[in-house]
């Protein structure tokens, strides 16, 4: 295979990746490093840098149409952001001391528990349900659009969810994900979030959690500028298209997306780290 044909494969599964990302709220990388190391064995942890950088453009492009649109919650996902970067950097750290086939399986095992805990149903917050008294002293109840108008929403579970955030900015720095998966299940479950502000407020967030981790890497030497321009061009594209999307689409059938998608890669990647394939 070509270089610019192997540059060409990479670019359209990353679009794919990225409208996924963007859509569920995973950001791009949780897709990608599958991709990269399933379908092209590239090493797990330069995939995984690759995936950073597209997680920061996916981060970008879709996080400003969100918050331009009114679905971001940005009170929380500044105040989530002081846990996850701290994780990230923490879990970035670890990495050049484990092995990729250790790696492979945590990653795996990691989405097989998001794919699971994504189609559990859970009842929704109640309006008349007072917040979480930290979440009105911070004021993060908040708004967001629908077809009949703007429906408020109250936030629940601030310090669980803030306890949350830091194991998902630790996966972050370990797996290169963004942990959009985490971060996700921990606005959505733990805050009570409507699951499109979940989703959005996580787009919003990944960004900055790639960024604190792929400082890691670099200094590390697993960003590789051939590999992560590929991914990072295609992710924005998928992200793009995801952000338009998103606005007509039904939660339900994001969570079964998020799901099917995700739990299939989780099996593969812990059935290769097992084996021993790196």
């Amino acid at each position: 295979m070509t270089i610019l044909t192997f540059s060409a494969l990479v670019f359209i599964g990353s679009i794919v990746a990225g409208l996924l990302g963007a859509l569920t709220g995973l950001g791009g990388g949780i897709v990608v490093i599958p991709m990269l190391t399933l379908l092209f064995g590239v090493d797990i942890r330069y995939a995984a840098g690759a995936a950073l950088i597209s997680v920061i453009a996916t981060s970008s492009a879709a996080a400003s149409s969100y918050v331009r649109d009114g679905y971001s919650n940005l009170r929380i996902g500044m105040f989530l952001e002081v846990a996850t970067t701290v994780g990230a950097v923490l879990g970035a750290l670890l990495t050049g001391h484990l092995r990729t086939t250790t790696i492979a399986v945590i990653f795996g095992v990691v989405l097989l528990v998001s794919a699971a805990l994504s189609l559990r149903d859970h009842a929704p917050a109640d309006p008349n349900e007072p917040a979480d008294p930290l979440a009105r002293r911070l004021r993060l109840d908040s708004d967001y659009p629908t077809p009949q108008g703007r429906v408020a929403y109250h936030v629940h579970g601030v310090p669980p969810a803030f306890g949350l955030m830091f194991l998902a900015g630790g996966l972050s720095g370990l797996l290169g994900i963004g942990s959009g998966a985490v971060k996700v299940l921990a606005l959505d479950r733990a805050m009570r979030l409507p699951f499109k502000v979940s989703t959005t407020t996580s787009n919003f967030m990944i960004g900055v959690t790639a960024a604190a981790s792929a400082g890691v890497y670099l200094s590390h030497g697993y960003i590789d500028p051939g590999l992560a321009m590929p991914v990072m061009l295609g992710v924005l594209v998928g992200a793009l298209a995801g952000a338009k999307v998103l606005a007509r689409a039904h939660s339900q059938a994001l969570r079964v997306v998020f799901a099917v998608a995700i739990g299939a890669m989780g099996v593969q990647m812990i059935w290769n780290g097992v084996r021993g394939v790196p």
